[in-house]
């Protein structure tokens, strides 16, 4: 058995050393351990090296539906790991994890061996196990380019749900030190994560803003009253313009990273104000788009509400339809608290991009985005949250004041990012693009 497990590794190498001798440095490899199409940042780096004139081989999980510039786009292919099987029900937590980790492995290195040899591997963390590894070895048998995206840490998202000191949460945070080392070029998504990574890790990253794709952006009066009425016919969602109601929005995964009992009970005064006529509110409307593992626990609780002037609605939208939405609203809400305090929510970025105004959950480096009555609002608790709910809609939408608050607001809104392109594509290559020209 032994020497049979040898052979295959051997022959395993003799494969990668011949595909080493056949690397094309014009093409790049995206790599996501995720749903493709939920991973906009990903989507975006193959958009960018597309319109470079790279050939661009994006690995990741099927599921969502991809961005059409990347299922349309002749110099992209999309390449699918297979789901590995549910074992939940069927063996314990820890036997269920190896047997996942061990079923990725292999099919990753199968994928990789099979898609056309690339000059550069650009890979997404987290997830870091087995990714990094894997990639890592991958690359240097065939003298590929191992580049590391660092959206947040693998073993503080690990750490939510298993402790601070479990064993696979302190055997990530190794993997994460020791392949984000060997990594020829790292990108991160805030200037303390750069320099967390650094002081912590001695890596040498660098910042690279996610921004708003260009479908992010405002959009007219009479295109906002379309898209509402397609909400209505398509999604059952309503939202009353006689007499007006107010419009929120808010996008989630749904994971432990984001309390939305804060919004809820926020939106629970809000119901009590309008029942005790405290101010002139109007009834709202609470979108929520994303999937997760906790939406069913909180929409639990929603379903036990009596509420007669807060509505609220779970929506999963079609590609097209989420940034119509964003620009349909009148506020946002995030919800998102970072596991390691060091990354920026995607989703302010999109509202940002739409000129949506944002009530965001407040925590360590969220000034390097949101800055609190320059550019939106900022939010410790449920009480702050309620009040700046209640203070927004009061007499809407003929409220002078709070008219004004949203435009200076719209035109803040990339201040805290002056020094770098307000467009993925601009900002993109300015930090990414030097990294890989030949």
């Amino acid at each position: 058995m032994f020497i049979y497990v040898i052979s295959i590794f051997l022959i395993f190498l003799l494969i990668l050393s011949y595909l080493r001798s056949k690397v094309d440095r014009k093409n790049v490899c995206v790599l996501v351990l995720g749903d493709i199409g939920r991973s906009p940042r990903m989507q975006y780096h193959a958009i960018s090296f597309a319109k470079e004139g790279f050939t661009v081989d994006i690995v990741g999980y099927p599921g969502s539906s991809p961005m059409r510039e990347i299922s349309e786009n002749a110099r992209i292919q999309i390449h699918h790991l297979r789901p590995p099987p549910e074992m939940q029900n069927a063996l314990p937590r820890l036997l269920c994890y190896i047997v996942k980790v061990t079923w990725q492995t292999i099919d990753l290195l199968r994928l990789l061996v099979r898609k056309r040899t690339s000059g550069s591997l650009i890979m997404q963390n987290p997830p870091a196990i087995p990714t990094m590894p894997v990639c890592w070895f991958y690359c240097v048998v065939t003298n590929t380019q191992f580049i590391v995206d660092w959206h947040n840490y693998a073993y503080s998202l690990m750490a939510l749900s298993l402790g601070n000191n479990h064993t696979l949460v302190g055997l990530a945070e190794n993997i994460e030190k020791i392949f984000g080392r060997r990594a020829k070029n790292n990108f991160c998504v805030t200037k303390a994560m750069k320099e967390d990574l650094e002081k912590t890790w001695a890596i040498q990253a660098k910042v690279l803003y996610d921004k708003p794709a260009d479908e992010f952006h405002p959009i007219t009066l009479t295109e906002k009253n379309e898209f509402l009425q397609k909400l209505a016919e398509k999604y059952d969602v309503s939202v009353p313009y006689s007499p007006r109601s107010g419009f929120i929005v808010s996008s989630t995964s749904w994971t432990e990273d984001e309390d939305f009992s804060i919004l809820l009970n926020a939106l629970q005064e809000y119901e009590n104000a309008c029942e005790n006529s405290e101010l002139k509110l109007p009834n709202l409307m609470c979108v929520i788009t994303g999937k997760g593992p906790l939406k069913d626990f909180y929409m639990a609780i929603v379903n036990l509400k009596n509420w007669k002037h807060v509505e609220i609605r779970t929506l999963w939208l079609e590609h097209e339809d989420y940034p119509k939405i964003l620009a349909s609203a009148d506020l946002g809400v995030c919800l998102h608290t970072s596991s390691s305090g060091l990354d920026l929510p995607m989703k302010i970025v999109d509202m940002f991009g739409c000129r949506l105004p944002v009530c965001a959950y407040n925590f360590n480096c969220l000034s390097e985005l949101v800055r609190h009555n320059e550019n939106s609002l900022v939010f410790a608790n449920e009480c702050e949250l309620a009040q700046q709910l209640k203070m927004w809609f009061q007499d809407f939408p003929n409220n002078e004041i709070q008219r004004q608050l949203c435009e200076r607001f719209q035109e803040n809104m990339f201040t805290s990012q002056l020094s770098h392109p307000n467009d993925w594509h601009g900002n993109w290559k300015l930090n990414v693009l030097p990294c890989f020209q030949l």
